[in-house]
């Protein structure tokens, strides 16, 4: 999990350059956006090979950077990352009830 510190580090880097004034919602969202889809490219044209023991070093960059822009983005929008996430786990384990959900793929509104 992300502690205090390391969301606090992620603000103070942007704040000692005076970076703020360019973190509108829209921008880190495209940003957040651009940095998700570079964690795909590690993925592209993999085929059948889905293990990613040999792409560690290209998803922990890319995903670093997915969550610093996360942080940012919760940062400039005034949202606790902790109170939103625990939030979206509540909401998701009552429309994926364990009984319904284990070990089963489909969308909730297709368990039965």
């Amino acid at each position: 999990m992300l502690r205090d510190e390391t969301i606090r580090r992620v603000i103070q880097f942007r704040d000692e350059r005076n970076w703020r004034q360019f973190h509108t919602p829209k921008d880190l969202a495209i940003s957040l956006s651009l940095e998700a889809a570079e964690l795909l490219e590690v993925f592209q044209w993999s085929g059948a090979d889905l293990a990613c023991r040999d792409k560690l070093d290209c998803i922990r960059e890319e995903l670093a950077d997915v969550l610093s822009y996360c942080v940012l983005m919760a940062d400039v929008c005034g949202l606790d990352l902790d109170e939103i996430l625990n939030e979206k786990v509540d909401k998701n384990a009552a429309k994926y009830p364990v009984e319904k959900a284990w070990g089963n793929a489909a969308k909730y509104t297709e368990l039965t």
